[in-house]
């Protein structure tokens, strides 16, 4: 878990007046501190979440999405899936994308809350729509299977493709599959040849996986397809 827009601090000490004062940027960003060891700060959940708290308590959206992942991962306290949607909730509702995809997995994996495909369809499409990649890739997955909605390639490929322009390697991978199947867009070796290229490159198994079993002018033929794409696509 990452904080995006977190306002930082240069001086942790300053940044500890400022909390105490109950300046709820400054107590997100000591929770953050103690959560991922900002400025030689040791890691501390307990410490993170007692700051969080104080900050998420006066409406900081991005210490709700926060405090949701640390009761949602029992970093602090005791796991927690309903107290980990509460959070998540009250920061997706003030547009935060990270906590509107978060709100999504646990609906759609049933954490905390009956499994909810269509609720989780909600979130995830309020999030991509933010560009969120995790959100763009769970779109992607969801039209590909038919969870919440009908069944249908054509968005999943467009979701897989948003994800798969910001690195997600995972939607890569499917994006590779799709072209090389013909699913949602017309056959295309090139192209498979190019996304599982790419994934490989990122470092995901099962494309890794799959170069191994080209011979070597098949890989050198991949590797330099993907090298022109993204020449020629930044």
């Amino acid at each position: 878990m990452a904080l995006k827009h977190l306002k930082q601090f240069e001086d942790i000490n300053d940044c500890l007046v400022m909390a105490k004062k109950g300046d709820a940027e400054a107590q997100c960003y000591l929770g953050s501190a103690y959560d991922f060891r900002r400025q030689q700060v040791s890691q501390d959940y307990k410490a993170a979440m007692k700051w969080y708290t104080l900050s998420a308590e006066q409406g900081y959206a991005l210490a709700q999405y926060a405090l949701g992942s640390l009761y949602e991962n029992g970093q602090g306290a005791s796991q927690d899936y309903k107290t980990a949607i509460k959070w998540y909730t009250l920061a997706a509702e003030q547009l935060d994308s990270s906590a509107q995809y978060a709100l999504g997995v646990m609906y759609a994996n049933g954490k905390g809350t009956s499994q909810d495909y269509k609720t989780a369809i909600k979130w995830y499409t309020l999030a991509a729509e933010q560009g969120n990649a995790g959100a763009q890739y769970a779109l992607g997955v969801m039209y590909a299977d038919g969870l919440g909605v009908a069944q249908n390639y054509q968005e999943s490929l467009k979701f897989f493709t948003l994800s798969a322009e910001q690195g997600n390697a995972e939607a890569q991978y499917n994006l590779a599959v799709m072209y090389g199947k013909g699913e949602g867009v017309p056959k295309d070796s090139s192209m498979a040849k190019i996304y599982m290229s790419i994934a490989a490159a990122s470092g995901l198994k099962n494309a890794i996986d799959f170069e191994k079993k080209m011979t070597p002018s098949q890989l050198k033929e991949a590797q330099n397809l993907a090298r022109e794409w993204v020449r020629t696509h930044k």
